[in-house]
């Protein structure tokens, strides 16, 4: 798939299959983003059905300045921010929140992959809102950071030093704990 832009256009001039082809495709990315939003992973699934629905219905156009998956995050992240909106209006926000964790193939492994994945993904929660973003897009979705500045409605230069602030944040917060992580 040339990054989903040949798939919305299938869809978009009538092939009801490409839509599958998106949702399969950008899916399990788009809720671990929207995750990062709402620290509630039942609240992401649901937003993430909300963006592709968006698509489905509404049928935006996509003009193909940015890449499709900048562009739908982009969409997905404004969707993020209305619920927010909403939800700040109607109750607190929930600050548990846990995804999936995929497992290999040797236990004892999976086991300590596991509990390190659940130790960062808990201490990032304490982190500011923008922090866990920023990391989101670039280290778990692999996003340039021009494509994260495009999705987060920053420069390049805010991005840098909002991921410089991040690292550094969660760094601190590993440290709290009595963990030295060498990729940070």
């Amino acid at each position: 798939m040339d990054n989903g832009s040949s798939s919305y256009s299938r869809y978009l001039a009538g092939d009801d299959s490409a839509m599958g082809d998106l949702v399969r495709e950008y899916k399990d990315g788009l809720t671990l983003f929207l995750n990062s939003f709402t620290n509630d992973l039942f609240d992401a699934e649901e937003l993430m059905e909300e963006t592709f629905l968006r698509l489905a219905y509404k049928k935006p156009k996509y003009s193909g300045k940015s890449s499709f998956r900048t562009w739908l995050y982009a969409i997905a992240r404004n969707l993020a921010i209305d619920y927010l909106r909403k939800r700040k209006r109607a109750s607190a926000v929930s600050t548990e929140g846990m995804y999936d964790i995929p497992s290999g193939q040797n236990v004892e492994e999976d086991y300590l992959l596991e509990e390190r994945k659940a130790i960062i993904h808990k201490l990032m929660q304490k982190l500011k809102d923008e922090y866990r973003q920023v990391i989101c897009l670039i280290y778990i979705e692999g996003f340039s950071n021009s494509e994260t500045a495009q999705i987060m409605h920053k420069n390049n230069r805010q991005i840098t030093n909002l991921l410089y602030q991040a690292k550094k944040a969660l760094r601190s917060e590993l440290e709290k704990e009595g963990i030295t992580y060498a990729g940070l």
